[in-house]
């Protein structure tokens, strides 16, 4: 039978006309296949998880049509009471799509927005809230509260790339006291995620998976300029795993101390202040395709 999709989209999440076009393929192939179709958008902090958290019982999936930012709204709305999820990934990075493998084209991403089950994924908890892919603090934490909103509206990664040089620039090194399962760890940067990737498709965690209960930790003993630009090479050529300097880890109890209101990061998103407590959810969520 086909199935009811509730789409809950932000309209600000990716370039905007490249966006409604894509969103507007996978509408008209998910309605060829005999799905019906409701879209209500989501402008203003808040929107997407409010829509998820009220959303009818008749519909079969509530789709994340946005970033990675957009997915957490949406399963932080439906966390009380679980229900599938499926992705339409409209944002800059995308990570989750990446790394359950979604396809780009609209009629592909259709059919599995139609017709595939929904797997277990663990996400994380920061604080009371939800993450699905990644959450942290440090440089890449300094780099996303630093971000402009309306470069990244119209730019994507590149006002990523703006910020990353302008934090350089102005580098600042942290000093992080990480308590992971009670040993504790002095490092530059942390960031705790649920799997192998992050910030698009570079692979940091080769051992996480989104379907095991537990998050992995990437320790980074950053003490200045150098150490940040040796790092984000490794990552960028999928060496970091390997390099001096980085410890990985896995934990269910995390821990992140260090000066008071150090930008944490979740999901792409500027999403707290330090301290923060990490922890793997107490339950996982069902997203379609995983």
């Amino acid at each position: 039978m086909p199935r009811s999709v509730l789409i809950i989209v932000n309209p600000d999440a990716g370039r905007v006309a490249a966006k409604r076009r894509h969103l507007g393929g996978v509408v008209a192939a998910l309605r060829g296949r005999g799905c019906a179709v409701e879209i209500r958008e989501a402008p203003r902090a808040g929107d997407a998880e409010n829509l998820a958290r009220n959303a009818e019982p008749e519909f079969d999936v509530i789709v994340a049509a946005g970033g990675d930012g957009t997915i957490a709204a949406v399963v932080n709305g439906i966390a009380a009471a679980p229900r599938p999820i499926a992705i339409l990934p409209l944002g800059t990075a995308n990570v989750l799509a990446a790394e359950i493998g979604l396809p780009r084209r609209a009629a592909a991403l259709a059919q599995v927005i139609a017709e595939a089950p929904a797997a277990p994924v663990w996400p994380g908890r920061i604080d009371g809230r939800l993450f699905l892919t990644s959450a942290g603090s440090g440089f890449d934490a300094d780099v996303v509260a630093a971000v402009d909103h309306g470069l990244k509206r119209r730019g994507g990664k590149l006002a990523f790339v703006w910020a990353a040089l302008t934090c350089l620039r102005r580098y600042r090194e942290r000093r992080l006291v990480v308590v992971a399962d009670g040993v504790e760890h002095r490092v530059g940067s942390v960031i705790a995620t649920t799997g192998p990737l992050y910030a698009g498709r570079f692979a940091i965690a080769p051992e996480a998976r989104l379907d095991e209960p537990v998050l992995h930790l990437v320790l980074l003993r950053q003490h200045g300029r150098g150490d940040v630009l040796r790092h984000t090479l490794a990552m960028l050529t999928g060496r970091l795993p390997r390099a001096g300097g980085v410890v990985i880890l896995a934990a269910r109890e995390i821990t992140i101390t260090g000066e008071d209101g150090t930008p944490v990061q979740a999901d792409g998103d500027d999403a707290a202040r330090l301290p923060v407590t990490l922890a793997v959810a107490e339950r996982p969520i069902p997203i379609v395709g995983a």
